[in-house]
């Protein structure tokens, strides 16, 4: 039942008359809802979000950064974690680039759709500036290459309210799990590459992945083939190629500047 929730239009109610079709003698409704009421109660203390199935895919940076090694000259450079989450099975990924910056941002968000093999209705980003240019209590102003990337993929960005942490609480538990079960694990490696790092995090992520769950049966694997890949929309037949975007006073002399290169216009 609980899984079941998360499909699009189901409800208690349909559920209980799937059941007393099943079991004529069964409870009736009121009971039925207590029974499962007091079953949900046991999976968590907080506020529970109802996740329906391929609607929001949550992201996220992780909090702790990993060192990588530059084989050359020995400076070390962190590399950060961009962590994302899809909101009915949990399913996750991850991976390490050298920025919060937009093309790092973008890139990420590309290349996760890529791992998921679709797109979701939804993202939910936090406010960071790559993804929120200006923010706002009801509409907030996406930046620019952030919304082409969204028209892209046909996807809406909803950014989580500012300093409202359970707007966005499947993220900041995915960090928590990536956090603990995969960078706590790498705690103790050198990489000398981002690619290399990399390769350590997918294969941990794939075990993150096919680990069985502690309250419910399955893992997130099972759950994102059984729930999220199949509502999921498809991927556009290219991938989304970075641009970004600049207002520009044209000079008296008719042209703009555009990273010291200087463009003519009508």
């Amino acid at each position: 039942m609980h899984a079941e929730l998360r499909r699009p239009g189901v409800t208690l109610a349909l559920l209980w008359q799937e059941y007393r079709l099943s079991q004529p003698q069964g409870f009736q409704y009121s009971w039925f809802c207590e029974h499962y009421r007091a079953w949900q109660g046991k999976l968590d203390v907080v506020m529970r979000q109802e996740h329906r199935v391929g609607e929001k895919l949550f992201v996220d940076y992780a909090g702790q950064t990993v060192p990588v090694i530059d084989r050359h000259n020995g400076e070390i450079r962190q590399a950060q974690v961009f962590v994302a989450v899809l909101g009915a099975s949990s399913y996750t990924f991850a991976e390490a680039t050298w920025s919060q910056q937009l093309p790092d941002w973008l890139g990420s968000h590309t290349r996760c759709f890529a791992f998921l093999g679709g797109v979701p209705e939804i993202v939910v980003p936090d406010n960071l500036r790559s993804a929120v240019s200006k923010s706002h209590r009801y509409e907030p102003d996406i930046n620019p290459s952030y919304r082409d990337l969204a028209e892209h993929y046909g996807v809406a960005v909803v950014p989580a309210r500012a300093r409202k942490p359970r707007d966005k609480a499947k993220a900041e538990v995915g960090v928590q799990v990536v956090e603990r079960w995969i960078l706590a694990a790498l705690r103790n490696r050198q990489f000398f590459s981002l690619d290399e790092l990399n390769s350590a995090i997918a294969l941990l992520l794939e075990r993150l992945n096919r680990r069985p769950f502690r309250k419910l049966p399955g893992s997130r694997h099972s759950a994102f083939e059984a729930l999220d890949r199949p509502a999921l929309r498809p991927l556009p037949e290219q991938p989304y190629v970075y641009a970004e975007w600049k207002k520009a006073r044209v000079h008296i002399d008719y042209h703009v500047e555009v990273d010291g290169h200087y463009y003519s216009v009508p």
